[in-house]
C-alpha cells in the first residue's frame, strides 16, 4: 500500500456542540480539502444553531503547551485562527506565532456570533489588532467585524486600515451588506485589488466564515497562490451554502461535504 502524506493545518478553534462551526466546520473543511486538521480547543461553548449562550475559554498555558506539542511532531503547512475568547488566549497564540514566523496564518475574527451575541470586548479586539494582525497573512473578516476592529464605517477604509495594522491580505465579505448579490473585497499592499461577486442566497448560516477561513488555510497547505486560494475558497464555501440544510430551530448549517453526493 502507498502512504500518502496530507499537508497539515493547524487550527485554534471554539468548540460548538451544535456542529455548524468552530472546530467541527473547520475539520470538516480541511478534510474536504485533502488535508489532515489538527485542532486546540481555544475556548468550550454552549451555543445551538440559534445563538451562543456562554463560552468557557481553556487555559493559556494548555493552548500553548498542547501546540508545542503537536508542532514538534507535525509538519504543520498552514495555522487558521477562529474563536479566541479571552485576552490570555491573544498572548497565547501570539506566542506560539512568534515561535513559528514562516507558517502562513489565516484568522477569522470572531466578534459576534451569528445570532447576536457579543464575544469580544474592547481590551480583547485591541489586544488582537496589537499582537495577532501583525503576525496575519490572510484576515477575513465580514463587513461588520471590519468596520468594528478598523473604527471606521467606510469598508474601503477598513480594508486599508487593517493593512496599516499588519495584515498581507484582508478578504473583506459582504454577506452583511443588504446589497442584491454579495460582494467579497481583496485588500492588499495599501489598496482594493479585486471585487468577487457571488449570488445572494436565501437563508441565513451558521459558520460560514469558519469555512472561508479554514478553506483558505487548507489550499494554502497546498502551497498554492494567495490568490487562487482565495478564490477557490470562496467558490467552496459558496457550494456549501447553497447545500446547506436546516438540521435545528436555528440557522442553516453549511454541507462541506456536499462533494460526496457526486458518490452518492
Amino acid at each position: 500500500m502507498t502512504q500518502t502524506t496530507k499537508p497539515v493545518v493547524l487550527c485554534f478553534s471554539g468548540h460548538d456542540p451544535s456542529g455548524g462551526a468552530g472546530i467541527q466546520a473547520d475539520i470538516e473543511t480541511i478534510v474536504s480539502h485533502q488535508c489532515h486538521a489538527a485542532s486546540i480547543i481555544t475556548t468550550i461553548t454552549e451555543q445551538d444553531t440559534k445563538n451562543v449562550k456562554k463560552i468557557l475559554p481553556q487555559s493559556a498555558s494548555a493552548i500553548m503547551s498542547q501546540a508545542r506539542t503537536i508542532l514538534e511532531d507535525l509538519p504543520v503547512k498552514a495555522i487558521k485562527i477562529g474563536l479566541i475568547g479571552c485576552l490570555e488566549t491573544v498572548a497565547a497564540i501570539h506566542t506560539i506565532l512568534s515561535e513559528h514566523s514562516n507558517l502562513p496564518v489565516i484568522l477569522d475574527p470572531v466578534l459576534a456570533a451569528g445570532g447576536g451575541t457579543v464575544l469580544s470586548n474592547d481590551a480583547l479586539i485591541e489586544s488582537v489588532k496589537e499582537l495577532l494582525l501583525p503576525c496575519t497573512t490572510i484576515l477575513t473578516p465580514n463587513s461588520l467585524e471590519a468596520r468594528q476592529l478598523a473604527k471606521s464605517d467606510d469598508l474601503q477604509l477598513s480594508g486599508i486600515r487593517l493593512l496599516e495594522l499588519g495584515c498581507e491580505y484582508v478578504l473583506i465579505t459582504g454577506s452583511h451588506e443588504q446589497s442584491a448579490v454579495v460582494s467579497n473585497q481583496l485588500f492588499h499592499k495599501g489598496e482594493c485589488i479585486e471585487t468577487y461577486t457571488w449570488d445572494r442566497l436565501p437563508h441565513s448560516y451558521h459558520g460560514s466564515g469558519c469555512t472561508l477561513a479554514s478553506s483558505i488555510a487548507a489550499l494554502m497547505a497546498h502551497d498554492l497562490k494567495v490568490e487562487t486560494c482565495i478564490q477557490e475558497a470562496q467558490e467552496y464555501t459558496w457550494n456549501s451554502l447553497n447545500h446547506a440544510y436546516q438540521p435545528g430551530k436555528g440557522q442553516h448549517i453549511p454541507n462541506r461535504l456536499f462533494w460526496m453526493q457526486d458518490y452518492a
